[in-house]
């Protein structure tokens, strides 16, 4: 007797039917490709590492998410929780295999075990990109650009929230409050989740009341640019070499706009927020976090910062080694553009050859190579045979979402052949350089 197991999937962890994937396989291809434009080239590295490596400095929430097991050879392992700290040992491990400033990005699945909500699971895809080997501010705003880049390549209008760790951390040493750095950024990196009332209260008991309700006035600067960052530098103590990286920051963003144009997206996409944190401690220096301006509530679609020390932590002779760079969530981004009705799933394929005579398939497939060389996607079927099966085939290729049939003749690969226009329920007869023609004009039309 057969044993019966119950397919079911874990919590957290999600099937990708045709339709989806296409749809995010699509959405990474436009995003690989503006990595690229930018000269950033692609990396990969295990899912699973060894489990010292990926707990050296995630801290905090993430050590508690990380799936973790001892394998069949005795040994400690996990499964990465980010792209970011398997690239530190990447560099530690190849550091002389590699020219600097060395831009890359990685685009692959991590694994949390954290509370599921709407575009946030257990398994999900991140698309990074970094810059390492330089801690100018050039890089910091070229990871920037970046980010404005990429998601205007999207057709997706975003706010840059930008800040400084380093100002926060002069701030709170400037109220004699270094003593709770950690637990006061991580209670402020929570602020949007937990609201203000619980904010103050959370801070207080760290901090006093007094000292909660500065950190708060910190955080909470209003205005332009540089009106907040004044306001701020001016709470910290006064003009620091972190402030001075911020005003880097914002005369190269006025030069890039008196230049150029962002087209699609905002035409001053960044502001500075004090408010913006970032929770894990390997974060050192501008830290920044990406909002739709449609639907901001769904939080940050794109994070990132300044990690000046991570690559340190897996090399005993190059311990200053700089690092910037951001993430972009793959899942959190589909979530959004599928409420915001931006996303929708193309043909899985332009066309496909029908399936008169079986004996003819390797005719059939020369036919669909000169759509194929053409730029048109083109599949053969292979059953369903006959002209009396035609509406068979025609029902197939709706369901897979084609946009066209095409009904070979006679002489397969010089002759007429009927193209089945599936949508409008139309056939016409013509020839294949005609079917070529009509396909190509509607491939980016429908």
């Amino acid at each position: 007797m057969a044993v019966y197991i119950e397919p079911r999937v874990l919590k957290g962890f999600r099937d990708f039917l045709p339709p989806a994937e296409i749809v995010r396989r699509s959405l990474t291809e436009k995003i690989e490709a503006s990595f690229r434009s930018f000269g950033f080239v692609p990396i990969d590295t295990p899912a699973l590492e060894y489990a010292d490596i990926l707990l050296g400095k995630g801290g905090g929430e993430t050590e508690k998410q990380i799936y973790r097991f001892t394998d069949n050879g005795g040994r400690e392992v996990a499964l990465r929780f980010d792209l970011t700290v398997p690239f530190a040992r990447f560099i530690a491990l190849h550091y002389s295999e590699l020219a600097f400033p060395f831009k890359r990005y990685h685009i692959g699945k991590v694994w949390r075990g954290e509370n599921t909500q709407r575009g946030r699971y257990r398994e999900f895809t991140q698309c990074d990109f970094d810059i390492i080997g330089s801690d100018s501010a050039a890089a910091d705003f070229e990871i920037l650009l970046l980010i404005c880049s990429t998601l205007q390549s999207l057709g997706i209008d975003v706010t840059i929230h930008v800040n400084h760790r380093g100002i926060f951390n002069r701030f709170l040493e400037h109220i004699e409050q270094s003593k709770n750095s950690v637990e006061i950024l991580r209670t402020v990196d929570k602020l949007s989740k937990v609201g203000e009332d619980e904010t103050l209260k959370s801070l207080s008991e760290l901090a006093g009341e007094a000292n909660a309700k500065k950190i708060l006035e910190f955080i909470g600067a209003k205005g332009s640019f540089t009106e907040v960052l004044e306001h701020i530098t001016k709470l910290a103590g006064g003009t620091c070499p972190e402030s001075e990286r911020l005003y880097d920051l914002r005369r190269y963003m006025d030069e890039f706009n008196e230049n150029t144009s962002i087209k699609n997206i905002s035409t001053n996409p960044f502001v500075l927020d004090p408010s913006i944190t970032r929770g894990l401690d390997y974060y050192t220096g501008v830290v920044f976090e990406t909002f739709l301006n449609k639907m901001p509530d769904i939080g940050s679609i794109c994070s990132g910062g300044r990690y000046d020390n991570l690559a340190g932590l897996y090399s005993k002779s190059n311990n200053s080694i700089s690092g910037v760079g951001s993430s972009i969530g793959l899942d959190r981004l589909l979530a959004a553009l599928e409420a915001l009705g931006s996303e929708s799933a193309p043909d899985t394929g332009k066309a496909a050859i029908a399936c008169v005579i079986a004996e003819k398939s390797g005719q059939y497939q020369a036919l669909a190579d000169k759509f194929r060389q053409a730029g048109i996607s083109c599949e053969v079927f292979v059953d369903a045979c006959g002209e009396k099966n035609l509406v068979k085939q025609y029902q197939l290729a709706e369901k897979k979402g084609l946009r066209f049939v095409i009904i070979p003749g006679e002489d397969i690969l010089n002759g007429s052949v009927t193209l089945r226009d599936l949508p409008n329920r139309q056939n016409t007869e013509m020839s294949i350089k005609e079917a070529i023609s009509i396909m190509g004009t509607s491939k980016n039309s429908f």
